[in-house]
């Protein structure tokens, strides 16, 4: 690398540590917040009038670290993009002093056409919206940070990857099948994308929470993902694998098997976006500095475990709060509970068929047991701000898996090689053309000299007059990096002779050995939950055909799961047609059976109205921060509670606005009597039974707890709310003491299991 450029890389890091560093600083600083506030202002009862500057972002927002289009460093303030002055203007910076009435020949004349700024600003509003994505439309993103502990540096020259190296990265999570509009919670695949803004340029790795994928083949993605979208004549279902072309297109095409039986684990409804894994799917080829190569899948593995939802959590979500997820993420970062998740690699010798233990490592539908080639970690993400403005960054953001750094290179995995095209093509509609890259949260923190020029949203304001190689006009400029350290190289990997063929080797053809290890890895518990899945999926479909043939699919993957679904869908189960492979199972694969951190958990405190004493309520609410968790006191009604004695307890939920799903634990500090609004005619959970005089919203919000798995816990008269919601005589991962301390520590050592497994059917 050159001096000059070393210096420009080193001036981006000095930015990125800056803003990271204040991020850190400004919410270290901060007392414990409950998250959602819209803004960072307190709005008056009384339009404002008296002018200001723009309110600054909360204190954990920001946008792009500031770079120009040329991946220039730039000390411009986070808040150069942004609006700027008191004043309302035009586009064009001209002040205005009217916005509510058209220009008119007189108070009830007809609209004049020379009104300029109704012009503009109905034909901004016009053309406010942009394609949408064709996959992974609904989304949500973070800034962070990540860091590199070195242990890579032996296999990639990748300078992000040295020892002590920090980075900037933006990730955004996502829903394959929905809309922009479509629910969280839904069964479907998450996409997993982290961009590394590292001085050699931007890395996109682009992934998936489930480390295999439908297809071997990029050529079949428009046929799996029209399939997996609404029917065609009638756009429904919305953002669901529950219906006809999806089972129709996976049960002939049986190498989607594998994905299938994931989507229909608890993996297909995460818990959260910070209890996700994120795997890279492909197989990549890494380079190190001498020249030698490595085959590695990535895998991120989150610091809070993996967790999910049960089926009807995600069901309830999706009604009571379709934005879950996103909420969620913005939420856990606005409180400091920052989701962090460890980078790791399996690797696997670069060996001339690229095979490793009998598994094809080009074969997207396949994975590498994590007994068979551990994970090693080479890295931790951070993800510690949320963005300033959606449409900006969020929706904007260009990845590609095609966007490596020297040391990271493709395979020749035909699903990778497809993909190699596909993103670049998909962004020249979606991003108005070529010159996406140039918008700010894609632009790179490294120097660009490219010799592209013009095309739409053209940012740069290029210099010189030889945009082409060779020339003497520019004295030469831009010069070959030459094949150093600082360059990009594609890895002369010798290809075999051989002819055109539109063909798939061999080790392609075994459709269901995998599936079955992954069944076959899962607890009791999860088993069930799948049989569960198939069951309501299959039940969706109207035709015959297609459920009698995804049960043979079935057959070949368990005689046991095929059982389960057949009998829940009233058929005959069939016979396999294919020999039960002898899988050893991997129980990285499961979920259940570790204890994790309770970082970011939601504690609810539900309080009754006549608690004389909020000692205890203050007691867990203040012990609930000092753990990393975040508590929300739950009364009858909004406001402040107050017993004359300490500081008066602010309200986050009411037994109106409140619903299970959002918490992973509920407190009692006693038991509520029913409100005056515990009225069926005006809130629907108030229908709920209940025994005695316990408000029946409290009696749901237990007793879906419980039947959720969650710990619960309380004091004082909890125990009579506990026996009003039905609970059984001696309830498991229920605790009632004599004192909040002790219930809370006790209700948090469960939480470290994320659900009480026991209280599960085992199927």
């Amino acid at each position: 690398m050159t001096d000059k450029k070393a210096g420009l890389a080193g001036k981006a890091r000095d930015i990125a540590e800056e803003v990271v560093d204040e991020v850190k600083s400004t919410v270290a600083g901060a007392a414990p917040v409950i998250p959602g506030t819209p803004g960072s202002g307190t709005p008056t009862v009384e339009e404002p009038t008296e002018p200001h500057d723009p309110l600054p972002p909360k204190p954990t927002q920001h946008g792009p670290i500031p770079h120009s289009p040329t991946g220039a460093p730039s000390r411009d303030s986070k808040k150069s993009a942004a609006q700027q002055g008191p004043t309302l203007t035009t586009a064009t910076g001209v002040p205005l002093r009217e916005t509510d009435h058209s220009l008119k020949a007189g108070a009830r004349g007809p609209v004049l056409l020379q009104d300029h700024h109704l012009r503009e600003k109905i034909m901004h509003f016009d053309h406010e919206r942009i394609p949408e994505r064709v996959v992974h439309a609904r989304g949500a993103a973070a800034h962070g940070v990540f860091r590199s502990n070195g242990t890579a540096s032996r296999l990639t020259r990748a300078a992000f990857l040295a020892e002590g190296a920090t980075t900037p990265v933006f990730t955004r999570f996502s829903t394959v099948l929905g809309s922009r509009g479509s629910a969280d919670s839904v069964r479907d695949t998450r996409g997993f994308a982290v961009k590394f803004y590292t001085e050699e340029g931007n890395f996109d790795l682009v992934g998936n929470n489930i480390p295999v994928f439908f297809i071997q083949d990029a050529i079949k993605f428009p046929d799996v993902i029209h399939a997996g979208k609404p029917h065609p004549d009638v756009e429904i279902p919305q953002a669901q694998s529950a219906h006809d072309t999806f089972w129709d297109f996976v049960s002939l095409h049986t190498e989607a098997q594998h994905h299938a039986i994931w989507n229909m684990s608890d993996r297909g409804i995460p818990r959260s976006y910070r209890m996700m894994e994120g795997f890279g799917v492909h197989t990549f080829r890494l380079v190190n500095a001498a020249d030698e190569t490595t085959l590695v899948k990535f895998h991120w593995k989150p610091r809070l475990g993996v967790h999910s939802l049960t089926w009807e959590e995600a069901q309830i979500a999706a009604g009571v709060d379709p934005d879950f997820h996103r909420r969620d993420l913005a939420d856990a970062i606005e409180s400091g509970a920052h989701p962090e998740w460890d980078l790791g690699v399996q690797v696997f010798p670069d060996t001339p068929d690229q095979m490793f233990e009998g598994i094809d490592l080009l074969d997207s539908t396949k994975l590498v047991p994590e007994e068979l080639a551990p994970v090693q970690v080479i890295g931790t993400m951070t993800l510690n701000a949320n963005p300033g403005n959606y449409f900006a960054e969020t929706e904007q953001v260009a990845y590609h898996a095609g966007h490596f750094v020297p040391g990271i290179d493709a395979t020749d995995d035909p699903l990778f090689q497809g993909r190699l095209f596909s993103y670049l093509d998909t962004q020249l509609t979606r991003l108005g053309g070529p010159n996406f890259d140039q918008i700010p949260i894609n632009r790179p923190h490294a120097p660009v000299n490219d010799m592209l020029r013009d095309g739409y949203h053209q940012d740069a304001a290029h210099t010189g007059v030889a945009p082409y190689k060779p020339n003497s006009l520019d004295g030469g400029c831009p010069f070959l990096a030459g094949e150093d350290m600082s360059a990009f190289i594609d890895v002369p990997q010798p290809v075999e002779a051989s002819a055109k063929v539109r063909e798939a080797p061999a080790t392609y053809d075994d459709h269901f050995s995998q599936a079955r290890l992954f069944y076959l890895s899962l607890t009791p518990v999860e088993q069930n939950h799948v049989a569960q899945a198939y069951t309501f999926e299959l039940g969706k479909c109207y035709e015959q055909a297609i459920k009698e043939r995804q049960l043979l699919a079935l057959a070949n993957i368990d005689s046991h799961l095929c059982e389960l679904v057949a009998d829940g869908l009233g058929l005959p189960a069939p016979e396999a047609t294919l020999p039960l492979t002898e899988e050893v199972p991997s129980p990285a694969l499961s979920q259940v059976g570790e204890t994790w951190p309770t970082d970011g958990r939601l504690i609810g405190i539900v309080v009754p109205d006549d608690l004389e004493d909020l000692s205890g309520v203050r007691e867990v609410r203040d012990a609930v921060f000092a753990g990393g968790m975040v508590p929300l006191v739950i009364a009858s009604r909004g406001g402040m509670l107050d017993d004359g004695e300490g500081d008066p307890v602010a309200v986050q939920r009411t037994f109106l606005t409140v619903r299970s799903i959002e918490l992973d634990t509920v407190l009692l500090a006693g038991a509520p009597q029913a409100a005056k609004d515990a009225d069926p005619s005006a809130d629907a959970k108030a229908a709920a039974p209940s025994a005695g005089t316990l408000d029946p919203r409290v009696a749901l919000l237990v007793s879906e707890a419980y039947r959720h798995g969650k710990a619960l816990g309380g004091w004082g008269d909890a125990v009579v709310a506990l026996e009003a919601s039905g609970l059984p005589a001696v309830p498991a991962g229920v605790y009632v003491g004599d004192t909040p301390a002790d219930v809370l520590e006790q209700v948090t050592t469960m939480l470290g299991a994320h659900r009480v497994w026991e209280r599960f059917p085992e199927g």
